[in-house]
């Protein structure tokens, strides 16, 4: 990770966040749609409602279950009668932590009063959906197609709300409900690769195909899948057939990427752990490859004691050459390692573990657990302070730094912080790490369980700022004075 040198290039900054802040006011000046817009949101979902806004960094909007409000941050961009009026970044499409729509939503026509009755007043209606499933117990069609239709529309509600778990949970009731429903398998399939559960969806993608050869979106999945599992040539071949059957172009980015991986590590060894498949440049050393994943297994264990969780499935890491690295992940120069789904790491001229290496093992590791447990849905600032903090980095060097630029109002935003840090100016970067550590810190300094906290309320609130109002009843204003005073009684006490 890159050094910090946190005043200089201040003036730099200070333009940066000039700029950063005009573009969102300019946002919230914009005029809103105002009748049936469409926002798209970066994981797939489309919201369809009335009196669309968009200020202080959330969009919103009227929708039959009740006004919504979203993160400009997940928001990919807004539609008006069918055509784009507002975009923003592009999600990241790197493969195995790929931005893939969600499948075509389950048609259940005639069945709107029964999605309404579900689903109202900005809520699911559990008296409701239990008084479908008392009528679908007796076996009529009719009262299991409407039970079907109640648990599809409160599983929409909740992935449209970001709570991917009780969107899963009831996603699986439909399904048991209907078992041989290709749209249900295909939505049941989707949920659990978002959690990271891709052996589990391969089992429910066989389901579909068997039903509908054809299908297109169940390749797409099966590819997604397979991704995730690390197996490449399956992952390229059920893209391949994915674009045969439909051109996608998602699946086209996907299928690229995977396409460059495989070429690179063609020739590349193997070796494997209890949680980990890695593959490394054959000019690097055995000793190594066996050293890295001894280090990681202890890492393993060490983060899901200290967050409560596992990933389900092996974890894929590459070792590179320097060259190699900056070819397939195109990153930044001040990017010394890479976690999209699979860690990445250059370890050119290394012949052992060194104490570097190890906090770069251990940091990236760090990053697959929290995207797994938040189901990807963790804002960029609490995922790389948590890999910091995992790694044993703190503060001290930087607490007068971050001090001195709070007490001028020149500390960054963490609204500004949620997304991609790809394209942000290296001083900025060195600042967002600064920050980001210090919030972690001073959290873990109040105990723990704050943490835990907060990253189960990132999995299913709106947004990052709510998911803190609702684990430790702080904004992100409040959080940004608590930690300067942490920073401030903890490392700046005079004698």
């Amino acid at each position: 990770m890159p050094g910090w040198s946190l005043i200089r290039g201040t003036k730099k900054l200070r333009r940066w966040r000039t700029l950063a802040i005009l573009a969102v006011a300019v946002g919230a000046s914009a005029p809103a749609g105002a009748h049936a817009d469409t926002i798209v949101l970066k994981n797939g979902r489309r919201i369809v409602g009335d009196s669309v806004t968009r200020e202080y960094g959330k969009v919103s909007c009227e929708t039959p279950a009740g006004r919504i409000s979203i993160s400009e941050s997940l928001v990919l961009r807004i539609e008006k009668d069918d055509l784009p009026v507002a975009v923003y970044p592009p999600p990241n499409t790197s493969a195995a932590n790929l931005a893939i729509a969600p499948p075509p939503p389950d048609e259940h026509p005639g069945m709107e009063p029964v999605a309404r009755e579900a689903v109202h007043d900005g809520a699911i209606d559990r008296a409701a959906l239990a008084r479908f499933e008392a009528a679908a117990a007796s076996g009529s069609s009719e009262a299991v197609k409407r039970a079907v239709a109640a648990h599809s529309a409160a599983a929409d509600f909740s992935f449209a709300r970001g709570d991917l778990t009780a969107a899963l949970a009831q996603s699986e009731r439909a399904l048991a409900l209907d078992p041989g429903q290709v749209p249900l398998l295909l939505n049941v399939a989707y949920l659990r690769l978002r959690g990271g559960e891709y052996a589990g969806a391969l089992d429910l993608l066989d389901r579909a195909r068997r039903a509908a050869p054809d299908s297109a979106d169940a390749a797409k999945l099966a590819g997604w899948a397979d991704y995730g599992l690390n197996r490449l040539p399956q992952a390229v071949a059920e893209w391949k057939r994915a674009q045969q059957l439909r051109p996608d172009a998602e699946v086209a980015k996907a299928l690229a990427k995977a396409q460059q991986d495989l070429e690179v590590e063609s020739n590349y060894l193997e070796g494997e752990s209890a949680h980990f498949v890695l593959r490394y440049n054959g000019t690097a050393a055995p000793e190594l490859a066996r050293a890295v994943l001894l280090v990681l297994e202890d890492d393993f264990q060490s983060i899901a004691q200290n967050l409560e969780f596992a990933p389900r499935e092996p974890i894929a890491v590459i070792l590179y050459t320097s060259q190699a690295f900056g070819d397939i992940t195109r990153a930044p120069s001040w990017v010394g390692a890479l976690n999209d789904g699979r860690i990445r790491i250059p370890v050119q001229g290394l012949d052992s573990v060194t104490p570097e290496l190890a906090r770069v093992l251990k940091h990236e590791l760090t990053h697959s657990f929290v995207a797994e447990k938040t189901h990807g849905r963790c804002p960029v600032w609490l995922q790389e302070g948590l890999a910091q903090w995992m790694e044993g980095k703190r503060s001290g060097d930087s607490a007068a730094a971050l001090v001195a630029l709070y007490d001028r109002h020149d500390d960054l935003s963490l609204t500004l912080l949620e997304g991609t840090w790809m394209s942000l100016p290296g001083e900025v970067v060195g600042q967002a790490y600064a920050w980001s550590l210090a919030i972690v810190e001073a959290m873990e300094a109040s105990g723990p369980a704050d943490i835990e906290r907060l990253l189960e309320r990132v999995a299913v609130e709106v947004t990052p700022e709510g998911a803190l109002r609702s684990s430790q009843h702080l904004d992100y204003s409040e959080v940004t004075r608590a930690t300067a005073e942490y920073l401030r009684s903890t490392y700046l006490r005079r004698p």
